[in-house]
């Protein structure tokens, strides 16, 4: 009986030891890896930190281009990506310079680029422009177009453009240097022609004329000289040019030599005035002797007393230059030369004959100017 309790008794302690070594066994299996899995995770906690540096270095890149913009727009004053072209006239006030003016922008337009257009208030302030020039400069423009109001004195700034690598366009007169890539200017020798070819039309391929010009030692006076006198010449052997004289482009000085040229050849049936002072200073002569509808007067460019002459027949007709295309050739060659492309060195802008019949039409009264 005692026998059958012991055994009991062990049997028992070892079911209580069994099940204590149940309850242990899952305690000390706690820091077993799936309860660390949130640990795991750790490096999402520094995605704030990665984000902060990108949108830093954006900041940064943002703000090394608007410096790089800012730098670009003082240097070239362009908005966008576009060229920025200076354009300096003789000029600003005349309605000549004004439909430059509207070439130039219909060029900047067509072709995308951005220009400024000036110039003194009077075609006699050479000093003036050549601080307008200076200042164009100073601004870094991607090219310059100058009509230039002194051949020689503009030529130390047009070396400073060849050094700083600005290509430089002329227009309407060209100076004494060979800088210019392209000079857009009217082809005085053919439009004179055309003049003389008007004036043996309108006298009868046969009579004495005259002519005065403006001077003889400007590109302008001595081509339009030449370009008259050469044609009758060449073309109209019985045509007799009897003077040439020089007014100076003066209203007063020409008209006196008109009168002097009048009262000498009572016969004379045309008069040729090479610029609008000269063809003034005619309009007066004849005026004032009383010969308006037995002289045949042609003129040159335009001016109020020249239009009112035209339309009231005293003056048969004149030359006009194109100042729109002048404007519009001068951006035209500058972007070119921008582009690499080839240019000619001497563009010619073109002319026109106006009198009576087309004085108002849409293509020949933009180009007028009083």
């Amino acid at each position: 009986m005692k026998r059958k309790n012991l055994l009991f008794t062990l049997f028992s302690l070892l079911l209580i030891a069994l099940l204590l070594a149940a309850c242990v066994g899952p305690a000390q299996q706690q820091p077993a890896a799936p309860a660390q899995e949130p640990a795991a995770e750790e490096p999402a906690a520094e995605e704030p930190e990665a984000a902060t540096t990108e949108e830093a270095a954006t900041e940064a890149e943002a703000a090394a281009t608007e410096e790089a913009a800012t730098e670009a727009e003082a240097s070239t004053e362009q908005t966008g990506e576009k060229p920025y072209i200076a354009i300096v006239s003789k000029g600003f006030q005349h309605q000549f310079w004004q439909a430059v003016e509207a070439g130039a922008e219909r060029a900047a337009e067509e072709f995308n680029v951005e220009i400024t257009f000036e110039g003194p208030e009077t075609e006699a302030m050479v000093d003036k422009q050549l601080e307008m020039v200076q200042a164009a400069l100073d601004r870094q423009p991607a090219a310059l177009c100058l009509a230039a109001l002194d051949s020689q004195a503009l030529v130390p700034l047009l070396e400073r453009a060849q050094a700083e690598g600005i290509p430089v366009v002329g227009f309407d007169s060209g100076v004494d240097s060979d800088i210019p890539v392209a000079t857009a200017a009217t082809d005085n020798i053919a439009a004179a022609a055309a003049a003389a070819d008007k004036m043996a039309e309108l006298i009868g391929g046969e009579g004495q004329v005259a002519v005065i010009v403006h001077d003889q030692t400007s590109r302008t006076g001595i081509d339009r000289r030449d370009g008259f006198v050469n044609r009758i010449e060449e073309q109209y052997p019985n045509i007799e040019i009897v003077d040439v004289q020089y007014g100076g482009g003066d209203h007063l000085k020409s008209t006196d030599l008109a009168k002097a040229i009048i009262q000498a050849h009572p016969d004379l049936k045309g008069f040729f005035g090479a610029n609008e002072g000269s063809a003034i200073g005619v309009l007066n002569a004849v005026k004032e002797l009383g010969k308006e509808g037995e002289i045949v007067v042609i003129g040159y460019d335009a001016g109020k007393q020249q239009l009112d002459a035209i339309r009231s027949g005293v003056m048969a007709g004149a030359i006009t230059q194109d100042p729109i295309g002048i404007g519009y050739k001068c951006v035209e060659a500058a972007v070119k030369t921008l582009n690499g492309e080839p240019v000619e060195k001497n563009i010619d802008t073109g002319f026109h004959w106006y009198d009576q019949t087309n004085i108002d039409s849409e293509d020949i009264a933009p180009l007028l100017y009083e």
